[in-house]
């Protein structure tokens, strides 16, 4: 279900954009079934030799994916880039693939499959150089998700990151743009989970296939994110999560998105192939800085020096999106600043939690990253026992957590 603020946004959306808002929703209502001909479609892209390009120069070759299974060897073999070992394979492998068996796990896992000539594949994604042929989808696609901003980042990522990743989702979401992202642990999740606290919509794109759930502890955030939006892929469903898949799945990713926020990345990160495949495909790129010493930012600051816009706040990723952001800034700040608003309202004032002297000096010492007990010790005018009384009673009033190590950082 829509909230308030999508609804919104799509009605400012079609009142600024009428034509392109009639070709995107043309989908909307459509029922969540598979494409006619995918059993075709499926053995085609499933044989030897047959990926993406190939697949598309196939169709473009023979006119139908009925003319490229019924093509022979010597026929194969006039396809650009196509030589006769490849054309053998085809030939060989393209009956191989249990369509029969795959579509009955299909419809027992709810999931539903389209082809590219569906016209309830995503518009957005059709247009990057290599579009999955097939998408495998649980959950359900709206017109809104083409108006999506990816986030991406490391596994291996601080609090600050995970902090920043959670916020421009929930405010981007909360100003009616589908959040895209791959679910992996760290940055990925806590976009995710950012666009959920917003009740936004959320796509995850995963490097396998979707009778397998990864990482596997995401499991009620699989859930959660196939009810506020979908998740989707181009493996077939048993696929594992090899660590082969994860470069084209970052290429859906970024196409399905009008622009991709880098959120700490390390300079052997997977987000810099999403980076990458979002430049190669005309979109915008955006990099939210980090520490400076930080080896986790050091692939943001390079994508920075490289020419992605900085981004800080809505307004920027506005910026960042050129005619389109310039169009929807108004909205979308107000949005973003009546969500920020509720996300930063103070924590306690004089009529809810009473604060000693000593509290709010070891408050006021803490941030959202871990502090050392030493350090606030070394940094406060405090006695070490009224330090460690301060801590306990601030943790007991929730506005304080303590990791291991004898660290603390606000919540």
């Amino acid at each position: 279900m829509a909230t308030k603020s999508a609804e919104k946004f799509s009605a400012f959306f079609a009142f600024a954009f009428p034509d392109f808002i009639l070709k995107i929703t043309a989908y909307m209502t459509k029922s969540q079934s598979n494409s006619a001909d995918i059993e075709k479609w499926l053995m085609l892209i499933r044989a030897d030799g047959v990926g993406p390009i190939t697949f598309s120069k196939l169709l473009g070759h023979f006119g139908s994916v009925d003319g490229a299974l019924g093509a022979s060897v010597s026929e194969l073999t006039k396809v650009d880039g196509i030589g006769f070992k490849t054309a053998e394979q085809i030939v060989a492998t393209r009956s191989k693939f249990d369509v029969k068996a795959e579509l009955e796990l299909a419809d027992k896992l709810g999931v539903w499959i389209i082809n590219s000539a569906d016209e309830r594949y995503p518009p957005v994604l059709k247009r990057i150089y290599d579009p999955p042929p097939v998408l495998y989808i649980k959950g359900g696609l709206t017109g809104a998700d083409n108006l999506a901003i990816a986030i991406v980042g490391s596994r291996r990522c601080s609090l600050y990151g995970q902090e920043q990743s959670s916020r421009f989702a929930h405010l981007l979401s909360s100003a009616g743009f589908t959040i895209i992202s791959g679910m992996a642990r760290g940055i990925d999740t806590a976009a995710h989970q950012g666009a959920l606290s917003a009740a936004g919509r959320t796509i995850a794109v995963q490097g396998c296939g979707l009778a397998n759930i990864f990482p596997p502890e995401n499991k009620k955030l699989f859930g959660l994110i196939a009810e506020a939006g979908a998740c989707i892929s181009e493996l077939p469903l048993r696929y594992e999560p090899l660590s082969e898949n994860f470069p084209a799945r970052n290429r859906i990713i970024a196409g399905l998105a009008l622009g991709t926020i880098v959120i700490e990345a390390g300079l052997r990160s997977g987000a810099l192939i999403t980076a990458t495949a979002a430049m190669e495909n005309n979109r915008e790129v955006m990099a939210v800085p980090g520490k400076i010493d930080s080896p986790l930012s050091k692939g943001t600051h390079q994508l920075i020096k490289q020419g992605a816009t900085l981004v800080e706040s809505v307004e920027d990723v506005m910026e960042s999106l050129g005619y389109i952001g310039e169009q929807l800034k108004g909205h979308a700040g107000a949005a973003a600043a009546e969500a920020s608003e509720k996300l930063e309202a103070p924590l306690f004032d004089a009529g809810q939690l009473r604060l000693s002297d000593s509290e709010k000096i070891i408050y006021d010492c803490l941030s959202k990253e871990p502090t050392h007990v030493e350090d606030i010790i070394a940094e406060v005018d405090l006695s070490p026992g009224s330090i460690n009384a301060g801590l306990v009673s601030l943790q007991l009033k929730g506005l304080v957590k303590q990791l291991p190590g004898s660290t603390f950082l606000r919540n």
